[in-house]
């Protein structure tokens, strides 16, 4: 059976719905799951116009009336816009109100069992600040919506690499102090458990030091020594192949060679700067903890270019069959 998996336009004044329309344009991918979009059609036809296709899509009016039929796109269209086209190129409350509600509608069919994933296209997480979320991000918004207790990560994935962050969307001042040993444990654990529901059956993680050098010693900080080492100890008893903590500025060194399944980094540019240069237009970000598998491209909302139909959507399309493959009964 195929599995069904919810699309999201992104933000409305960006790139997002020209990459959705792109994405669900390919005829291979209407035959990979069932698809149900959810969109705004005032937003929907500004992608549409922007790239140069129309879905031809099968219009739902909620989420008890939802069927699909081959090869089409299932509609289920929020009428959030208000009746007025995304203003382009800027961060506004309206486009994102309109990717917030339909976030939100998208965790309510994950609560109710009707979608086995989420693919979206690229969110500006201001505007949905503005148009109100609360979180730091929408990964801690779907964690509360779907009453998720354990640990949660933004993992990216850039080829066969894949990284975890012990800590993400927080000031830089506040990372040493949320460096812990469980703090570890859950961010190497859920990759690993990750890495082996997406087919990896033995992965091999890296696990990144947080000063420079790996704190040479002690000589550049100690949390090296007092954390993260005996964490990567405590791991490997586990039977985890954990291994570090490896100097920041080496480590994806040694996994760009193919050393590594994973890297396991401290905070978020530590990982973030390397995987974008090592592919930033093929790159993919999964939402990892949750009940279902949750994707995106690793670009942004990219308003500079927004309207000008010049978006790549590679990023996107790995992101689709990641969670097409993740999600996919049995």
């Amino acid at each position: 059976m195929k599995p069904t998996i919810a699309v999201l336009l992104g933000d409305a004044s960006g790139i997002g719905p020209e990459m959705a329309v792109k994405l669900l344009a390919r005829a291979h991918n209407r035959d990979a799951a069932n698809l149900l979009l959810i969109a705004d059609p005032l937003a929907l036809q500004s992608g549409e116009r922007i790239a140069g296709h129309q879905l031809d899509a099968l219009r739902v009016d909620s989420l008890d009336a939802l069927r699909f039929e081959p090869g089409r796109v299932s509609l289920l269209a929020q009428e959030t816009m208000q009746g007025r086209p995304p203003t382009l190129g800027e961060s506004n409350a309206h486009s994102g109100r309109a990717a917030f509600e339909a976030l939100q509608l998208a965790c309510d069919a994950v609560r109710r069992k009707m979608v086995d994933g989420i693919v979206f296209a690229p969110f500006n997480k201001h505007s949905l600040r503005l148009g109100g979320l609360t979180q730091e991000d929408e990964l801690r918004h779907m964690q509360e919506r779907l009453d998720v207790h354990g640990f949660v990560c933004e993992f990216n994935i850039t080829g066969k690499l894949w990284t975890s962050r012990v800590t993400s969307h927080v000031p830089l001042r506040d990372v040493a102090s949320l460096i812990t040993g469980p703090a570890i444990h859950d961010a190497v654990h859920i990759i690993h458990d990750a890495l082996r529901s997406a087919g990896v059956a033995a992965p091999r993680i890296a696990v990144s030091g947080l000063n420079p050098h790996a704190g040479d010693g002690g000589s550049i900080g100690r949390e090296e020594i007092e954390v993260i080492e005996p964490a990567v100890r405590a791991l490997q008893g586990q039977g985890i192949d954990a291994r570090g903590p490896y100097s920041p500025d080496t480590v994806f060194i040694g996994a760009r060679r193919g050393d590594f399944d994973a890297v396991v980094s401290m905070y978020h540019d530590q990982g973030q700067i390397a995987m974008k240069l090592l592919g930033f237009e093929q790159g993919v970000t999964l939402h990892g903890g949750l009940p279902v598998p949750v994707a995106t491209s690793a670009s942004g909302s990219a308003f500079d270019i927004a309207g000008k139909g010049v978006a790549n959507v590679e990023g996107l399309q790995r992101a689709f069959e990641l969670c097409v493959r993740m999600a996919r009964p049995g």
